[in-house]
């Protein structure tokens, strides 16, 4: 049984987007599989946007962000859930993970160019939506924004094998598009993958 951490990446906090039904779904199946899960809405916490390489380094992390690095210290299993706008996640979800994966928590300068991996031993699903179909995003656009997040983001911090999942043509309904996603992520939950 893993523990399990999902990070609604939505920007909406209003909720009710396709987003929230698949990670709903991904919560349902984990907690069915016997994994202990705890979720995080990024619309809906209170934080600044870092706006200067010294307050990425130096200054302490806001109040609304700290209990998200108490949650992301316990989890063993990370999922985050967004929709790609304009080819890469929302802006909220990138200023969250800025304030979220500080030095000191998330990785630490080791001198020169390198640097330690402090959140190892965890892997990671992305799961992300979309309107165009998912193979077109990962092969003709190459999936620049998801390589550069498992990569430069997550594998930076030690955080890895991380996985990932494309819904694409999510404004198509009928035909039970939907609900084989829905069924799909309450699969992976219950495997806690």
């Amino acid at each position: 049984m893993k523990r399990i951490l999902i990070i609604q990446g939505h920007p909406d906090p209003d909720g009710g987007h396709f987003c929230h039904a698949l990670a709903d779904a991904y919560a349902a199946g984990a907690t069915e599989g016997g994994h202990t899960v705890k979720r995080i809405e990024v619309a809906k916490l209170d934080f600044p946007t870092l706006r200067r390489q010294s307050e990425f380094e130096e200054q302490p992390v806001p109040p609304g962000i700290a209990p998200a690095q108490t949650d992301i210290a316990w989890a063993e299993h990370l999922v985050l859930v967004y929709p790609l706008w304009l080819g890469t996640m929302p802006a909220l979800l990138k200023a969250f993970l800025e304030q979220a994966l500080r030095p000191g928590f998330a990785f630490e300068p080791q001198g020169g160019l390198r640097f330690g991996k402090r959140l190892t031993g965890r892997s990671a699903h992305i799961i992300v939506t979309m309107g165009m179909p998912g193979w077109v995003y990962r092969w003709f656009y190459r999936a620049h924004s998801l390589k550069n997040l498992k990569r430069n983001i997550l594998g930076f911090c030690g955080i890895g094998p991380c996985r990932d999942t494309l819904v694409g043509m999510v404004e198509k309904q009928g035909g039970g598009h939907h609900e084989r996603w829905l069924r799909r992520m309450r699969d992976q939950g219950r495997r806690g993958r």
